[in-house]
């Protein structure tokens, strides 16, 4: 099992909408794929099922010595998709973070969705490298870091990538696989320029080919609850996500 991690430093860059969309992406190629919830706010779960916030999910794992993987996962509409809600987590606290330990049991999650049989665990983290998503990081095999088109993100990348040699040192077999570009609107200059920019100050090899870019079409497919390629007109964004995947699929091969 290859188990990915999609984090960044700060919100709102798209990392809930790269997770569910590119585990779609693997997931109609026939991979057996298990999308992970690590973020309090239960953005993943909410894009795919409205009943997600009344089920226990991985937080409640990671509390509980005994609580089966099984008992938390969610299927989907495809056979090969399945999904872990972020859950309740009685140790939670939105203003504080995550009381409890969790490194031990993130290890558990893992080493029980691979012995499940999944090709590909895709977790999609909370904003900022401590606490959770710390944890996931030192136990996954790779990293993807969205990052919104814009001026401020780009300032802020070095800092992100220093962030994670940090984790290498816990985790020396952590595969960067490069920040992907996201909400990108090309015939918008400031957009366009940040893009450019981040690719000039960025090895070739840590930047993604593949871009996202800013579409209604993501809003009306979170509406629906389904990935941008369900939809009718989503056949344009869906190439960009399948791009990534064989990406990430090459670099993987190669690492």
């Amino acid at each position: 099992m290859i188990t990915i991690g999609i984090s960044s430093q700060k919100g709102g860059v798209g990392k809930t909408t790269v997770a569910v969309n590119l585990a779609y992406a693997f997931a109609r190629m026939g991979r057996r794929v298990l999308i992970v919830d690590a973020d309090p706010q239960g953005s993943v779960g909410l894009s795919l099922t409205r009943q997600t916030r009344k089920l226990k999910g991985f937080f409640d794992y990671l509390d509980s010595e005994d609580m089966s993987l099984d008992s938390i996962i969610v299927p989907t509409r495809m056979d090969t998709l399945s999904l872990v809600p972020a859950g309740q987590g009685s140790d939670y606290d939105m203003a504080s973070g995550y009381q409890g330990g969790s490194a031990e049991g993130v290890c558990n999650f893992v080493n029980a969705a691979e012995e499940a049989g999944y090709d590909i665990c895709l977790i999609d983290t909370a904003a900022g490298l401590f606490g959770v998503t710390k944890d996931v990081l030192v136990e996954v095999d790779a990293v993807l870091i969205p990052q919104q088109a814009e001026p401020l993100g780009v300032r802020s990348m070095p800092k992100m990538l220093e962030a994670l040699r940090v984790i290498r040192k816990l985790n020396p077999n952590l595969h960067i696989l490069g920040v992907v570009l996201t909400m990108v609107q090309r015939q918008l200059r400031e957009s366009s320029d940040a893009v450019e920019g981040l690719r000039s100050i960025l090895p070739d090899s840590l930047v993604m080919k593949a871009e996202i870019p800013r579409d209604d079409i993501f809003i009306k497919a979170s509406a629906r609850g389904v990935p941008v390629g369900v939809m009718q007109t989503g056949a344009g964004v869906l190439m960009e996500f399948e791009k990534l995947r064989n990406e990430i699929e090459n670099k993987l091969e190669h690492s």
